[in-house]
């Protein structure tokens, strides 16, 4: 099993993060609007600099997460423009569950790429002998949710397991992949 994917789908490609990527990072991780949804450990990213040192601590870490786990940047295929990153980390406390998280700059909302991308990442994992995915998203966060039953996953309920928080989860596995519900 590889953690590195390169992805394609019609109009987007998911990569290794780089921390050239830095500038064009910021307007997703240091959007307040975004940063508000994120895990505890994980705050809002006010400059540059700060942008770069995250982005080197997750290229870092990335040999060392446990299959297929890892961070992706999400480009579009037109124009190259890194418009948001996706996620797949072991859910807390106990480290069993896989957590597919992602995250888009504002401007790039209602253009259906964080479904489109998720999917492809969902398909790798599932390829790379993953049994089921979980998603988690606080209550009021619409946009998360939304996406999640776009991905064809479960509403299995309510949690403060994990980030501490009352949390909404989602899973899907790779029979809802067959039956189409995830397109």
């Amino acid at each position: 099993m590889t953690s590195t994917p390169e992805l394609r789908t019609e109009r987007l490609t998911i990569r290794e993060w780089d921390t050239s990527d830095a500038a064009a990072a910021l307007p997703v991780y240091g959007a307040e609007e975004v940063a508000r949804w994120l895990t505890p450990e994980m705050r809002a990213v006010h400059d540059v600099a700060a942008m770069r040192s995250v982005l080197q601590a997750w290229i870092e870490a990335q040999p060392n997460l446990v299959p297929p786990a890892g961070r992706w940047a999400i480009e579009r295929n037109e124009d190259g423009r890194l418009v948001g990153g996706l996620s797949l980390r072991l859910l807390p406390p106990y480290e069993e569950d896989f957590e597919l998280g992602w995250q888009l700059r504002p401007d790039a909302w209602g253009n259906g790429y964080a479904t489109e991308a998720s999917r492809a990442l969902v398909r790798w994992a599932f390829d790379q002998g993953v049994e089921e995915l979980f998603a988690v998203a606080r209550p009021k966060n619409e946009r998360a949710t939304a996406t999640a039953r776009r991905l064809g996953m479960e509403w299995v309920g309510e949690t403060e397991k994990y980030y501490g928080h009352r949390l909404q989860v989602f899973r899907i596995r790779p029979s809802d992949l067959k039956r189409g519900t995830a397109g």
